[in-house]
């Protein structure tokens, strides 16, 4: 399978560079039937677009309207291949023209060289942030699908980087903590695409995201095995456990109670120190938040589809 492509029964692909002509996706195995308009997706872009007000986001400014092409006829999806884009109006290739042979700290300039023999140095190409616009358009037909199971997705800030008055032109990371909740049971599939282990994947596809935990996390290395054991409690046929050590997932496959992830967020790699190299956001947390909780969505409707086959 090719690596722009993501899923099994709803796959996703994504195209586009960052200051190439357009940004798009194509979403196949999307059932027919589910209400979405191109004001549902807009405002999901919208959350994550840079040039917004947060003092902490890009100067870049763009647009970032969608503009459906297939798949979805009077605001109802078809079942058919969804296919949507958005053009870049505010690419600046010129901002770039320095790092033509320069390898950025930080960047996978390098790293596209070494594994293609060329790239495309206007801001990273596929590697930059930028591509995070077609996985929320995706996303967004995501959540409107999981809205029909009643499954939500909640994401807080755990932790935030602070700069000081000396820190001019540095950047921050943190922590973001995401909560599936009413997930339901059953999702996973043994062995090697167990639930935690298609959300690791689609959550550190993600640039930027360094390390992921589920439930107790890292803390199960200080526990004893009665510790992080932990009895189920039983409410209404929807199973739960008092600490939700395991984060939702045992042998790979949910059980109701809660999914719990944390992830660790590099500081963006684009500073205005010395390697100074075209426009950045200062913390990369106020824009991937809404990319989280579209990967998220993504493997959750994935993994339901996924059961809801094995049904008779």
């Amino acid at each position: 399978m090719p690596g722009s492509t993501f899923g099994k029964l709803f796959q996703v692909t994504t195209w586009g560079e960052s200051h190439g002509e357009a940004l798009g996706v194509v979403i196949d195995g999307c059932p027919p039937g589910i209400k979405i308009t191109e004001k549902d997706i807009q405002k999901e872009l919208d959350r994550r677009k840079p040039g917004n007000d947060n003092p902490l986001s890009s100067k870049r400014k763009e647009n970032d309207k969608v503009e459906i092409l297939s798949g979805i006829f009077n605001g109802i999806t078809l079942g058919t291949p969804i296919s949507m884009m958005v053009k870049n109006t505010d690419a600046r290739p010129e901002d770039y023209k320095d790092l033509k042979n320069t390898f950025r700290p930080g960047h996978a300039d390098l790293s596209y060289q070494l594994k293609y023999g060329i790239r495309d140095y206007r801001g990273g190409g596929r590697a930059s942030g930028r591509e995070t616009v077609s996985r929320v358009m995706a996303g967004a037909v995501a959540k409107k699908i999981l809205e029909k199971f009643k499954v939500k997705i909640a994401i807080n800030v755990i932790k935030q980087g602070k700069l000081n008055s000396k820190d001019v032109n540095d950047s921050v990371g943190g922590i973001l903590e995401i909560k599936v909740k009413n997930a339901p049971s059953g999702l996973g599939e043994p062995v090697f695409d167990k639930l935690n282990s298609d959300l690791a994947k689609a959550l550190i596809s993600i640039g930027g995201i360094k390390a992921i935990e589920f439930g107790a996390g890292f803390k199960v290395a200080d526990m004893k095995g009665s510790q992080n054991n932990e009895k189920f409690i039983n409410k209404n046929g929807r199973f739960s456990t008092k600490n939700n050590n395991a984060g939702g997932i045992l042998g790979g496959i949910s059980y109701g109670d809660d999914i719990v992830i944390r992830l660790a967020v590099k500081p963006p790699s684009s500073i205005g120190k010395i390697q100074k190299n075209g426009r950045h956001d200062i913390s990369l947390i106020p824009r991937i938040i809404p990319v989280v909780e579209s990967m998220t969505a993504i493997t959750i409707v994935d993994h339901l589809l996924r059961q809801n086959a094995i049904k008779l």
